[in-house]
């Protein structure tokens, strides 16, 4: 049985992991171009559009991860017909939520770049960037939808080809727009918005070859529904909006201590941060289908060793990411410091080494909160998530700036997620098998 779920949990997380990496290169990719095509207020501009592609994500895995949750749990217990009526019901509200976004796009987003902190020298850039990608928000949306229920599916495969082939399709097209056909940012957002687009292209094959156990039918919106899926997919939304969060007032911080410099110095951080959060999120995908299968099914040992493989896993990648900061810093700031400016590199620099500290922690605390959230544990999944992108972070980030700066604003990270992996681990301690009990009783 070890073996079996050892087996299982390395195709799953290894998958998992390859596609959040793809999808992080999505922002990855416009941050590098815009670097070196658009200098420091490129980058600045970038960095103050971010949280709103953060949240449009964490819609979109709300839905996709609340809904396939559910799917999954109701397909192991052979409730085919209920398990298709919440993909239905996760459509219909990202349609919903689609809609409202797109008009915000058309109508607000030079207000929307005002309040996110952008001036004479960022505006333009920050409105064009805001536009292009509120107006493809269907397309993030359903992408997430379907990369979520497609892994649930039992094609964790093609789910991971599809993430890995629209992150270099925007690869490729973030060149091309932004150096032979010289569209600026225009260019990077657009080349990001047709990436989901490519992805979903990718996705299509599960129905054309017949593979699919969910499609598309008469249903009716039904509240407890909808209810069911928010809940089971909060965390992940909370993960992805606390980002968004923290940048913004990391920026608002920032701008006040060493103005659009420090912002840009923050952007080569926290993008550089994104591709080690995928990690850990590509971690938590990959034991959602296994642990809410096992749950489904009543299996407690197997659930027990899912949890373990991803804890120990979660903390030797994360050593392995701090020995990467340290020993690589300065040719990794290098990246994206085009102009060799001395002042960005010192300021990214420096950031670089006390940020990553926090990923220890930061990992164990994404990958419990995937968990608990796939044994619709949603209470504390979402405390969790809560506690480490609100409630910890936002006060740590004001009361640290105030006493020690830039250095404060950096340390205050890794100190909102030491504070949250205490929670993490009460939480784990409750958790024995006498409290996870798998009934036929489940959301309707």
């Amino acid at each position: 049985m070890k073996s079996r779920t050892l087996t299982k949990f390395a195709k799953y997380v290894s998958l998992g992991i390859l596609g959040m990496l793809g999808l992080s290169f999505y922002i990855l990719a416009d941050t590098f171009f815009i670097a070196n095509r658009l200098g420091p207020d490129g980058l600045a501009a970038l960095n103050l559009a971010i949280p709103i592609y953060s949240f449009i994500s964490g819609l979109g895995l709300m839905l996709g991860i609340g809904g396939a949750t559910k799917y999954a749990i109701l397909t192991a217990r052979q409730e085919g017909e209920k398990a298709n009526n919440y993909f239905n019901n996760t459509l219909f509200m990202g349609f919903l939520i689609s809609v409202v976004l797109i008009f915000i796009g058309i109508f607000g987003s030079a207000n929307l770049s005002r309040l996110l902190g952008a001036d004479k020298s960022t505006f333009q850039m920050t409105n064009i960037y805001l536009k292009t990608i509120l107006l493809f928000t269907p397309a993030y949306i359903l992408n997430n939808i379907m990369l979520a229920f497609v892994r649930n599916d039992g094609a964790p495969r093609l789910s991971m080809l599809a993430m890995l082939t629209g992150s270099f399709s925007n690869i490729i097209l973030d060149y091309i727009f932004m150096y032979p056909l010289n569209m600026g940012m225009f260019g990077a957002a657009f080349a990001t918005g047709l990436a989901p687009i490519i992805s979903l292209a990718v996705l299509s094959s599960h129905f054309r070859k017949k593979r699919n156990r969910f499609y598309i039918s008469k249903f009716r919106p039904e509240i407890n529904v909808f209810s069911a899926i928010c809940s089971l997919g909060m965390s992940s939304l909370i993960t992805e909006l606390s980002s968004g969060i923290v940048l913004i007032i990391f920026n608002l911080l920032i701008l006040n201590l060493t103005g659009n410099l420090g912002v840009a110095a923050y952007g080569i951080v926290a993008n550089l941060a994104l591709v080690a959060t995928a990690v850990f999120v590509g971690i938590g995908q990959g034991i959602q289908p296994l642990a809410s299968r096992d749950f489904g099914k009543g299996r407690l040992e197997e659930l027990k060793k899912t949890l373990q493989y991803a804890i120990v896993l979660s903390i030797l990648i994360a050593v392995f990411f701090n020995l990467i900061a340290f020993a690589f810093t300065d040719k990794l700031v290098s990246i994206f410091n085009s102009e060799d400016n001395l002042k960005l590199a010192g300021l990214a620099g420096k950031g670089l080494r006390l940020y990553f500290t926090g990923f220890i922690f930061a990992g164990l605390n994404i990958v419990i909160t995937a968990y608990l959230s796939a044994i619709q544990r949603a209470g504390q999944a979402f405390f969790i998530s809560i506690g480490r992108g609100f409630i910890a972070i936002i006060p740590l980030a004001l009361i640290l700036s105030y006493l020690f700066a830039m250095e404060g604003v950096w340390l205050s990270f890794p100190a909102a997620e030491v504070t949250t992996a205490m929670i993490s681990a009460y939480y784990l301690i409750q958790l024995d098998r006498r409290e996870v009990r798998v009934t036929g009783e489940v959301f309707n």
